[in-house]
């Protein structure tokens, strides 16, 4: 059997859209994740980090898409959807991308502290569970990864002069 071909204009696309939704959680500040679900070829389901907005630590922007994606096929199986998201999921998310047995991951910045699609563990394909998704890293990466660091600096300059300090 043929391996699939695999549209690289539409990765980089539909990781625009993604890019958008993280470009979202930025502006709410949220840590920038952003994700879409696509199945043929059309996005049925989009996100964006809300655990602040939220107080969910669950509210992560793939598990916001995941349970999106499941209402908009009317199954808790998306086995022929593709998820895009900026970041590398961690090990939450990647647990409910198994579960949910989606076909593939297209992801931008790997994520070296916590990643679980291949940076510190893969559990999308971990060879005991009951599905493994293909993997699909660094799909503008730079402008994923560029959107991150540029949260955690803000951050970090926000932290360093507090509301009310003598510098604000």
């Amino acid at each position: 059997m043929d391996d699939p071909v695999i549209d690289l204009q539409s990765d980089d696309y539909f990781m625009g859209e993604a890019l958008r939704q993280a470009a979202r959680a930025y502006e709410a500040e949220e840590v920038p994740v952003g994700a879409v679900i696509v199945r043929q070829g059309r996005v049925i389901a989009r996100a964006s980090n809300q655990v602040e907005l939220l107080k969910d630590a669950t509210a992560h922007a793939e598990m916001l898409a995941i349970t999106q994606a499941e209402q908009a096929v009317g199954d808790w199986r998306l086995t022929d959807c593709t998820l895009y998201v900026t970041k590398e999921p961690c090990p939450m998310c990647a647990g409910a991308i198994v579960h949910a047995r989606l076909a593939r991951v297209v992801f931008g910045a790997s994520d070296v502290k916590a990643g679980a699609a291949g940076s510190v563990l893969n559990l999308l394909q971990f060879p005991t569970l009951n599905h493994r998704c293909a993997i699909t890293p660094g799909v503008r990466e730079a402008e994923c990864r560029r959107l991150l660091q540029s949260f955690f600096a803000a951050q970090r300059v926000r932290n360093q002069n507090p509301p009310g300090s003598p510098l604000n």
